[in-house]
């Protein structure tokens, strides 16, 4: 029975059942697992090109105009080609080209890039690049083949076809009549006909892409969350991780305790007086008049540290003191390099004013 338990104990510990920690997250994030939908990318893509498109394609048809008659009215006859007057040609057409596509190509790199923004921000990471053996896994390849994830991209494909058919059918549709008649119009006209519906139809289309492109990000929302929940234990490591190990944190604590008490004992010879409670309490005073408002307290201890503050008083000639009451109430008032509290004035007057009148004498 107790074994059956434990059993279920380490099951229940080791189920995935909790939200991600920040800190999960900011790894995850390292590696370049982020929440991102292709197809709002692909969607945001298409639309931005579609839109400019059908708004600069009349400027760009000129250039392509210019560019066609500019070609063709060059008579340069065969004889008198030369290296130089091919390269002059060469590199007329790569800057008519490139100015006629280089819009294209901008339009389409912002859009990339700020679908890519809007969804996970800013991120460069290579680790997405290294080369990992378990991507080759012939058994998770066939377990993706038969997942759930391959039935949502199914569905997504469909829905995909379906939508863009509607709309290239709805389209066509408000436009028959326009269609119909093709035949009647000249060559040109028709293809500004063509190219206006296309246009129509591929905003449309993406449209309707963005659409689906939002439930396919709601999607994986759900399946990034769902692979970065983590167990109970997972917490606890983490935040074990995280504090450090007990072992290690007790030692670098017991080292900044040791390096304290140095530094704490390097006051003691400085000090004017030590306050006693001869054999349990030992508080080491010091003051400057003209450096400070009231005496402050250099060094504290009881038991063991206050011998030692006892013995090093000693051997640098620090007066001892005997109060048990001050003593005692100082200890539990006043730390280390605090100034005496204004209840203990009178008290510490008259003990400074006794040591400094046997210093007078001595």
């Amino acid at each position: 029975m107790k074994l059956l338990l434990t059993l279920d104990i380490q099951f229940f510990a080791g189920e995935k059942t909790e939200k991600a920690t920040p800190k999960k997250r900011g790894d995850a994030r390292k590696k370049g697992q982020v929440l991102k939908s292709q197809d709002v990318t692909a969607a945001i893509l298409l639309l931005l090109m579609f839109v400019f498109l059908f708004f600069a394609g009349p400027i760009m048809l000129n250039g392509i105009f210019g560019f066609l008659l500019q070609a063709f009215q060059k008579n340069i006859l065969i004889e008198t080609l030369t290296a130089e007057t091919v390269m002059e040609m060469y590199s007329e057409t790569l800057k008519e080209m490139g100015r006629i596509v280089l819009p294209i190509m901008v339009v389409a790199v912002v859009a990339g890039i700020g679908a890519n923004y809007l969804q996970f921000g800013l991120l460069f990471t290579t680790e997405t690049l290294k080369f990992d053996l378990k991507k080759m896994d012939p058994i998770k390849g066939v377990k993706k083949i038969i997942s759930v994830r391959a039935i949502i991209n199914l569905i997504k494909s469909l829905l995909k076809v379906a939508f863009l058919g509607t709309v290239t059918t709805a389209v066509i549709w408000m436009n028959l009549e326009d269609v119909l008649s093709l035949a009647l119009h000249s060559p040109w006209e028709s293809l500004t006909t063509v190219a206006y519906l296309s246009g129509i139809m591929g905003i449309a289309a993406s449209l309707m892409l963005l659409v689906i492109a939002l439930l396919d990000y709601m999607y994986e929302k759900f399946e990034f969350e769902k692979q970065l929940k983590m167990s109970k234990q997972d917490l606890k490591d983490e935040h074990k991780n995280s504090e450090g190990d007990p072992l290690i944190k007790s030692k670098i604590k017991q080292r900044q305790r040791e390096m304290a008490m140095r530094r704490m004992m390097q006051e003691v010879p400085s000090a004017d007086v030590v306050i006693t409670n001869p054999t349990h309490y030992a508080i080491a005073l010091k003051y400057d008049e003209n450096s400070m408002d009231a005496p402050r307290v250099v060094a504290k201890g009881t038991d063991f540290i206050a011998q030692k503050i006892k013995l090093i008083a000693k051997e640098n000639d620090i007066i001892l003191v005997e109060n048990r009451p001050l003593a005692r109430a100082m200890y539990d008032q006043v730390e280390i390099g605090e100034t005496v509290p204004e209840e203990f004035f009178k008290a510490v007057a008259e003990i400074l004013a006794y040591v400094y009148r046997i210093k007078r004498k001595i």
